[in-house]
């Protein structure tokens, strides 16, 4: 019997190989909090009757479902494959790293047709009962990760689905031992790509991927559930860059409306030899959209540049991903 509260609570996640089909959640992420919930659209008869007061209960019709909702988490040195790979799109497999127990997932910003997942949602009663919400045909629409000084890098992942099924068997949650990466290892570094140098006076870091797709393809025949969604527009790339003023390096490109390419990285404790947990984000080309520095006080000055990340012509935007886990 759980504990009837949220402390109770369980999120399990697989990687379906058919849009909307169930597949049995084998990993289990730890989040913070999550809003996924079934949507319906409903339509109610207008008919009139002579002295009916009231519309007729029975006259009510479910015209369509869905699901919507987001999980906030922190990202951790295992177990987070799944969710990167529906966010980027490459058909990732671990690549072991040596001879010992690290493994890396290159995660390239690609397609992410046919990548969909299972969640399944543990809502434990006041009872410590937990009752199941299977949400299958779920995409990834964006995700999100920030980190500041003397935070946890955190992520966001917006999400839509096809249905909820509350018909299948809650899956025994199981957790292996994670670690949360953070600001006191994280590095920020600009420059020609693959030359990146760090970055001083870096405080707080964010990046938004969305995944824009036509959530909207109800047809005939499918039971008021959706097919699945199709890439409708091009990938959007933004964030910020809160700093002190230490250099002029943000600020010329600001002025020069010039390129860098932009390394965000942060390296946890060592693996085996010379390979230690990481989470790397590169975005070969940013370009400053605003930020210039301003003085309104006595204090250091602090400007935040807002950015773009384009594409540069030859290289894609990647998350590198080095953990003990041998599969996604």
């Amino acid at each position: 019997m759980a504990i009837g509260s949220g402390l109770g609570a369980q999120l399990g996640i697989a990687a379906e190989t058919t849009y909307g089909t169930f597949v049995a959640p084998a990993k289990f992420i730890e989040f913070t909090k999550e809003s996924l919930a079934l949507k319906k659209t409903t339509a109610q008869s207008a008919g009139i009757a002579a002295g009916r007061l009231m519309a007729l209960s029975s006259r009510r019709v479910v015209t369509r479902r869905e699901v919507g909702g987001s999980i906030d988490l922190e990202v951790t040195n295992k177990g987070m494959g799944i969710l990167l790979q529906a966010l980027m799109g490459t058909s990732v497999t671990p690549v072991q790293q040596g001879a010992g127990p690290a493994y890396l997932q290159t995660h390239t910003l690609a397609s992410v047709a046919g990548k969909s997942l299972t969640i399944q949602k543990g809502v434990p009663l006041t009872t410590g009962t937990v009752t199941d919400k299977t949400f299958v045909g779920c995409k990834v629409t964006s995700g999100e990760f920030s980190c500041g000084v003397g935070e946890m890098l955190t992520g966001t992942f917006e999400i839509d689905g096809k249905d909820c099924d509350e018909s299948q068997t809650l899956a025994a949650a199981s957790y292996s031992n994670m670690s949360p990466f953070h600001f006191g290892q994280m590095a920020l570094k600009t420059g020609s790509f693959g030359t990146e140098a760090a970055l001083d006076g870096i405080r707080k870091v964010s990046c938004k991927i969305e995944r824009p797709q036509d959530l909207e393809r109800y047809y005939a025949n499918q039971s008021a559930l959706k097919k699945e969604p199709i890439e409708n527009d091009q990938v959007k790339i933004t964030g910020n860059l809160e700093t002190d003023y230490t250099g002029t390096t943000l600020d010329d490109l600001h002025t020069s409306d010039g390129a860098t390419s932009l390394v965000w990285e942060f390296v946890g404790p060592n693996i085996a030899t010379t390979y230690y947990e990481t989470f790397r984000l590169t975005l070969p080309a940013i370009r400053l959209d605003e930020g210039p520095p301003v003085v309104d006080g006595f204090g250091v000055v602090k400007p935040t540049f807002n950015f773009s990340g384009l594409y540069d012509g030859t290289n894609l935007p990647k998350i590198e991903y080095i953990s003990t886990d041998a599969t996604l």
